[in-house]
C-alpha cells in the first residue's frame, strides 16, 4: 500500500514537472545548492570526472553546485604508483578547478583497500613500515592541499556488511590502530581540513551503521580529530538483482544519520545514485524522483547533516552499467544532459515543501 501510495505521488510529481510550468518556484532559476543554503546547509556536491567534451558539465555544475569531489584522480594508484612517486597533476587539477571557481571540495581519499598498488598490498610490509608508507603518503597528499580541501575521506570502507572490519592490508598488518592513525596523520598533516570516515549501505541503520559508530568512537577514545561520517548512498530506488530491497524509508534513512551524528560528528551524503533495471520507464523514473526526494528530506531532517554530494552528472558516465549489469539510469541527469524527475524530486526534498 505504501509503495503504491509513492508511486502514485511520485507519477503525479513527474507528470507535473514535464507539464506544468514552474510548479512551487521550480523553473530557470532552480539551483540545488542555494536551496540547500537556503535551509541553513553547507553545500550540495558533485563528483567529478573534468572531459573537455562535455561543455554543459561546467554549467550545470555553476549552476546547482557548490562542491566538487574529484572521481578517482586523488587515489593511491593514480596519486602515487610506486613508493616515492608522487604522479600529482591530475589531482592538481581538481584542485585548481575548485579554487578557480569558488568551490568547496571534498578530497577523496587517503586510505582504502582498493584501487592501491600492488607495491602496497603485495609489499609484504611490516606493521612499522607500513605505518610508514601511511605517513609519507598522507604527509604528501595532506600537505600539498594544506587549506585548501574542505573535506577528507581519510579512511573508505573498512567495515564488511556484518559491521566487522573488512580484511585489507591495513588492518591484516596493523590491526583496527589502522583507522586512528590514520586520522592523526591527516589531522598532523592538514590542520584546517574536516576529517571524515566513508562507507556504502550505512544507510539501513543495520549492523554495519553499529559498525560506523564503533569507529567513530574508536578514533575519539584515541583523543584523535573525526569530524564527520560520509554516508554514500549508492541505492536502488526498485528492487533490483544487485538490491533486494529499494532504498530505505525516510524513517530509517534519518535513524542511520542520527545514529554517528548522536556521536558529536557531522554527517554527509557523500556518493549518491538511485540506480534502477534498465530501461528506464516513466513510473520507474517516478519512483526514482520519490526515493530522490526521501534522501534529501532525510538529511535536512537531521541537524548536522550538512551537505550531500551526487556521484556525477549524467548517465552518460555513471559507473554503475559497468559494475551491475542490467542497471543504472542512477543519476538526476539523463545522458543527454536533461533533467530527469529525479532533479525535481530532490530539489523538493531540499525545499521541504
Amino acid at each position: 500500500m505504501l509503495f503504491s501510495t509513492l508511486v502514485a505521488s511520485a507519477l503525479a510529481l513527474a507528470s507535473t514537472a514535464a507539464a506544468a510550468p514552474s510548479p512551487q518556484g521550480y523553473g530557470k532559476s532552480d539551483s540545488l545548492y542555494k536551496a540547500m543554503r537556503s535551509r541553513g546547509r553547507s553545500f550540495i556536491g558533485t563528483a567529478l570526472t573534468i572531459r573537455d567534451n562535455e561543455p554543459a558539465e561546467p554549467k550545470i555544475i555553476k549552476q546547482d553546485f557548490n562542491s566538487i569531489t574529484p572521481e578517482n584522480a586523488q587515489k593511491w594508484e593514480s596519486t602515487e604508483p610506486s613508493r616515492g612517486n608522487f604522479t600529482l597533476a591530475d589531482s592538481d587539477r581538481y584542485v585548481q578547478y575548485a579554487k578557480n571557481n569558488g568551490l568547496q571540495i571534498h578530497c577523496h581519499n587517503l586510505v582504502w583497500h582498493s584501487q592501491l598498488p600492488a607495491w602496497v598490498t603485495d609489499g609484504k610490509f611490516d606493521n612499522r613500515t607500513l605505518i610508514q608508507v601511511m605517513e609519507e603518503h598522507i604527509k604528501v597528499l595532506a600537505g600539498r592541499y594544506r587549506g585548501q580541501c574542505t573535506r577528507w575521506d581519510v579512511v573508505n570502507e573498512a567495515l564488511n556488511e556484518d559491521g566487522t572490519y573488512r580484511e585489507s592490508v591495513w588492518y591484516n598488518t596493523i590491526g583496527e590502530a589502522y583507522l586512528p592513525i590514520a586520522f592523526r596523520l591527516a589531522a598532523k598533516y592538514d590542520k584546517h581540513a574536516e576529517l571524515f570516515y566513508n562507507d556504502y549501505n550505512l544507510e539501513y541503520n543495520n549492523a554495519k551503521t553499529e559498525g560506523a559508530k564503533r569507529i567513530v568512537k574508536l578514533i575519539k577514545s584515541y583523543g584523535v580529530k573525526i569530524n564527520g561520517v560520509g554516508y554514500q548512498a549508492h541505492l536502488a530506488s526498485e528492487a533490483t538483482p544487485t538490491a533486494p530491497g529499494a532504498a530505505p524509508d525516510q524513517k530509517t534513512l534519518e535513524a542511520a544519520l542520527r545514529a554517528t551524528a548522536d556521536l558529536g560528528v557531522d554527517v554527509v551524503y557523500t556518493e549518491i545514485d538511485l540506480r534502477m533495471n534498465t530501461p528506464a520507464t516513466p513510473e520507474k523514473l517516478a519512483v526514482q524522483a520519490a526515493a530522490y526526494e526521501r534522501v534529501a528530506k532525510s538529511c535536512l531532517a537531521v541537524k548536522r547533516c550538512i551537505g550531500m554530494t551526487v556521484w556525477g552528472i549524467s548517465d552518460k558516465y555513471s559507473w554503475i552499467p559497468g559494475v551491475f549489469a542490467g542497471e543504472g539510469a542512477a543519476l538526476i541527469w539523463d545522458e543527454n544532459y536533461n533533467k530527469k524527475p529525479a532533479y525535481k524530486g530532490f530539489l523538493k526534498g531540499i525545499v521541504g515543501r
